[in-house]
């Protein structure tokens, strides 16, 4: 081989090793590129699951404490026992005020039914101004009186049973004195009633005042 042929030769042979080296460091360009790519988008991938991770670790890290936790189990039971006082007091109130509406319909119910008695007592007294039969005025009265204690009747009123030779009883009867009696069977027991007492239903209302024989 000639000197020229061999320097032909030798730098074909340069020429093909430069190449191969020019293609191989493309080649690994071209791959260390790609290789960011991946790690660029691995990066872009795993950022959501870091802000979970982030959110969960602030979470934890906002977790009350057992002091707190009791403050606020405190204030809810305070609101809570707020509520239902407010609620009791309403209902009292409600429940008060029905009773009161009750006592005045009962009273209003009961004097309208007196009303015909006391305009009987009005026409009475204007007649008895000119009435001189004495015994026309007792009849009347007698009427009047009939007519009142018929309309308390209706209402549940009834008279206490007082008659003399009555065992005295301390529930119903109150003794105002002692007399000396008349016979023996009559001692401790009625012997005469100063004032009448009053069953309204199957309560006393009014103690009936009596003598005791002594």
């Amino acid at each position: 081989m000639t000197f020229i042929s061999t320097w032909q030769y030798n730098c074909c042979l340069a020429d093909g090793f430069f190449d191969r080296e020019m293609a191989k460091a493309k080649d690994k360009k071209e791959t260390l590129e790609q290789e960011e790519v991946k790690n660029t988008e691995t990066v872009i991938e795993e950022q959501p699951e870091n802000s979970e991770d982030q959110v969960e670790e602030q979470e934890e890290e906002v977790e009350l404490s057992p002091e707190e936790k009791l403050q606020i189990e405190l204030a809810e039971a305070k609101d809570k026992y707020l509520r239902l006082y407010s609620e009791f007091e309403n209902f009292r109130r409600r429940n008060a005020k029905e009773k009161l509406e009750m006592v005045k319909t009962a009273s209003a119910g009961l004097v309208e039914q007196l009303l015909p008695v006391v305009d009987d007592f009005e026409r009475a007294q204007e007649a008895n101004k000119s009435q001189e039969d004495i015994e026309a005025i007792k009849e009347g009265f007698g009427l009047i009186n009939n007519k009142l204690f018929k309309t308390l009747e209706a209402k549940g009123l009834k008279v206490m049973e007082t008659e003399k030779g009555t065992d005295f009883d301390a529930d119903l009867h109150e003794a105002i004195t002692q007399f000396p009696a008349e016979e023996d069977s009559l001692k401790g027991k009625i012997i005469d009633t100063v004032e009448k007492g009053y069953y309204l239903g199957d309560k006393v209302i009014r103690f009936a005042k009596v003598v005791i024989g002594a």
